[in-house]
């Protein structure tokens, strides 16, 4: 007699599972231009580009839209953002006390487990930077990103965060080839062995060294002074 409510359950579990699986989606084609910023697209043909219904994709829209990574308007579908250098600016001005907040909770909190894999981490990012593969160092910087944000366990950092870490990806992913990857794997390696090591005060200031570097590598890439 309890076993009524286990389809509408299985139900609305497949559909928040489609929903994140859409999220992911838009959001790495996004992050990669594959969707150009500026570019306009109709729900429809979102839906064909990702293989998933219109329902899902909805729900998925709207968390893009609360990133200000799209823009839903009425009779003319889904505009993806342009990329504007003062909200970038703006965007690293709020990752720096964020990013800093986030390494030293997750130095102090990491399980073993994820200690040793953000070590892992760390070798496999410099290898790919070496070689140069930019979706490998794109795949394992995105896998960093979530790692140490569960490593934290800092809620309302992590939705504060989230959103300013996709804005960061699709900027270097634009002007890619002014970055300089080994360095930016460096840096990044830097923060982990701190935060696997639970070195709390290396951690901050790792997070503090590798903002300090998009913020030079966006007025290099710009030719700001």
């Amino acid at each position: 007699m309890h076993a009524g409510p286990a389809g509408p359950a299985r139900h609305e579990a497949a559909r928040i599972s489609l929903a994140n699986e859409a999220y992911i989606r838009l959001e790495e084609m996004i992050v990669t231009l594959e969707l150009q910023p500026g570019s306009v697209f109709s729900e429809a043909e979102l839906s064909r580009k990702i293989r998933i219904g219109r329902t899902p994709l909805r729900e998925a829209l709207q968390r893009l839209q609360a990133q200000r990574l799209v823009t839903t308007l009425p009779r003319r579908g889904v505009v993806v953002s342009d990329i504007n250098i003062v909200d970038y600016l703006a965007v690293l001005e709020t990752r720096r006390v964020l990013d800093r907040l986030v390494a030293t909770k997750a130095a102090r909190r990491a399980t073993p487990e994820q200690r040793t894999t953000l070590e892992r981490t760390a070798e496999a990012m410099a290898s790919a930077a070496s070689r140069g593969d930019m979706a490998e160092y794109m795949r394992l910087d995105t896998a960093f990103d979530r790692l140490l944000e569960a490593a934290s366990r800092s809620a309302f950092a992590l939705q504060a965060s989230v959103p300013l870490h996709a804005h960061c990806r699709r900027f270097w992913y634009l002007y890619r080839h002014n970055g300089d990857l080994p360095r930016a794997a460096e840096l990044h390696g830097v923060m982990m062995h701190a935060v696997a090591a639970g070195d709390e005060d290396g951690a901050g200031t790792a997070s503090d060294a590798l903002v300090n570097y998009l913020e030079e590598f966006a007025r290099t890439a710009l030719d700001l002074s």
